[in-house]
């Protein structure tokens, strides 16, 4: 079952949010084998988080980045394995599975380093000096099993950790003054050689070939501590082969392994990844517990994640990373913008105040029933993108869906409607950056760039006491983030008409050019003006454009 998000603008307002909500439960009415999560792009504003109480919503998933992560890609589940395997074991896995990179974790599948094919190589390629099992302290376990042996005196779960490993094949008068105490002597059937070695002091004896050892050799090494291995693989194998009983942890990588968790974006990792000579990399969770590997020819073939994007179409507006998502469709009303797809997608615009109205007559159009809450929430967001139907924007077809809702919902449209802008007005605790963000658009008109913020109030003294707070934060606004104009509009919704601030190089030649009003002390009055989508872009668009 394929995720899809049903998402909003980066700075949602109610009908962005309502109307994400809404869609994401229709599509999963109809059931076409994908699963539709309702997201959100930015924070909820006041207005919206008493819209979703009043109607019992949880708030939609946050989404910041709709990119890439680790996680959807191809991420390939190689068991991990011990420390304490051996090489050959190691080896073994390795090519039976296909893989050049096996990752060592601990009891608890955590993980400790990462053992390639590349090592095992080079453990054989470079020189070892005769201690190196010891050194590494490899279990007698490891060496039976590489050797095919058996032990017949001595405790198997023991490690060979002291001396190095000697070839008996000169005459035992010449090994004495060779052997040293605990070495690994590999001899054939001669008992003068298997006493020599144990008069020497041997900690472990390697009888080739399958050869039998006679009592009194058992005895002794019995008595001495000596271990004896039986081995039927001949004295130029045994040498061969001993060194692969040695554990992984002898050549394995732990320091500046370079791990990635599942919440990463490929497009952070990607330069990490085709910088380091390195194939394979090990995804953890944020607990360091070992969950799969990835390679760089993972990113090829990786899921890009699928979106519906609702009341918007403009990619300065669109979540991060937008272009690098599946859009299966787009339903909105606002002018068509910036936003280009890869391939042909489901596109429904209409000239309506409001993209829950859209919503809502595809309820009908499908014969979906519309639930209360459902309801409600289409309600909302209409009489909050119309002004309770004062808005230029307001069309005959948004009233009537408005009363319709209102109707299954059990509410009244003015009555409610001036209940959740009083609720969503309430701003006297808000920073002038949350004030800014609260509902801030970007526009780009060829080579012009700008944002509009807008609030709207049914309190004349609350957008007075605002306006002080913002002109300040808009010039370090502008100054941040690189823009040469802002502007914000403070809406009084029950005067209908809108305070305009405007801040930076032109702005006030754009809204002189606009409206034939120029600001004073970066503001102007504007009668009758409520709009953004439909008065304040448009004038703005046919004044840019005679220049």
């Amino acid at each position: 079952m394929k995720e899809v998000y049903v998402l909003g603008h980066r700075n949602p307002d109610t009908d962005s949010i309502c109307s994400a909500i809404a869609y994401a439960e229709l599509k999963n009415q109809e059931g076409d084998g994908n699963r539709y999560i309702a997201a959100r792009a930015g924070q909820i504003n006041p207005e919206t988080a008493y819209v979703l109480r009043r109607f019992g919503m949880g708030q939609p998933r946050y989404v910041s980045n709709i990119g890439t992560r680790v996680r959807d890609m191809e991420i390939r589940h190689i068991e991990g394995v011990s420390k304490d395997i051996s090489l050959k074991k190691a080896w073994k896995k390795m090519t039976d599975i296909g893989a050049v990179t096996l990752p060592i974790v601990d009891a608890s599948n955590v993980l400790e380093g990462v053992i390639t094919i590349n090592d095992i190589a080079l453990s054989y390629m470079e020189k070892q000096n005769s201690d190196i099992l010891s050194k590494s302290h490899t279990s007698y376990a490891n060496i039976l099993e590489t050797l095919e042996a058996e032990m017949i005196v001595g405790d198997p779960g023991a490690r060979f950790d002291k001396g190095s490993v000697l070839i008996s094949v000169a005459n035992p008068d010449v090994m004495e003054d060779y052997i040293c105490e605990g070495d690994m002597v590999i001899t054939g059937n001669r008992y003068d050689s298997q006493l020599s070695a144990l008069e020497s002091g041997a900690g472990c004896i390697i009888v080739c070939l399958g050869a039998p050892v006679s009592r009194t050799i058992r005895k002794i090494a019995q008595e001495r501590g000596c271990h004896i291995i039986v081995t039927p693989l001949d004295s130029y194998m045994v040498a061969h082969q001993i060194n692969q009983s040695i554990p992984v942890r002898a050549f394995m990588t732990t320091e500046g392994l370079k791990t990635f968790l599942p919440s990463d974006y490929t497009d952070d990792i990607k330069e990490t990844m085709q910088s380091l000579r390195i194939r394979d990399f090990p995804v953890i969770s944020k607990s360091g517990h070992y969950i799969g590997m990835i390679s760089r020819r993972n990113l090829l073939g990786i899921r890009r994640r699928s979106v519906i994007l609702v009341d918007h179409n403009e990619r300065s507006q669109a979540v991060d990373n937008i272009e690098n998502a599946e859009i299966l469709e787009i339903i909105d009303h606002h002018r068509i913008g910036t936003l280009e797809t890869m391939e042909p997608v489901y596109f429904r615009n209409e000239p309506v105040g409001c993209t829950a109205t859209i919503v809502y007559e595809m309820y009908q159009e499908k014969g979906v029933a519309i639930s209360p809450a459902i309801a409600g929430l289409l309600c909302s967001a209409i009489l909050s993108d119309t002004l309770i139907f004062r808005s230029p924007t307001c069309t005959i077809v948004d009233r009537h869906a408005a009363q319709e809702l209102a109707r299954m919902a059990g509410i009244d449209c003015q009555n409610y409607g001036i209940e959740m802008f009083t609720a969503g007005s309430n701003l006297k605790d808000k920073t002038p950056e949350e004030i800014l963000y609260q509902d801030y658009k970007k526009f780009e008109f060829g080579d012009t760039e700008f944002g509009v913020g807008q609030i709207s109030s049914m309190s004349t003294e609350e957008l007075a006491r605002i306006q002080k707070q913002l002109l300040p934060y808009m010039e370090k606004h502008c100054r941040e983030h690189g823009m040469s104009m802002m502007f914000f509009m403070l809406t009084n919704i029950i005067e209908e008409e809108t305070t305009l601030l405007c801040f930076g190089d032109g702005a006030s030649e754009l809204v002189s050019e606009a409206f034939g009003q120029r600001p004073q002390e970066d503001s102007v009055l504007l009668k009758g003006v409520v709009s953004r989508k439909k008065q304040l872009i448009p004038a703005f668009i046919e004044a840019i454009n005679k220049e």
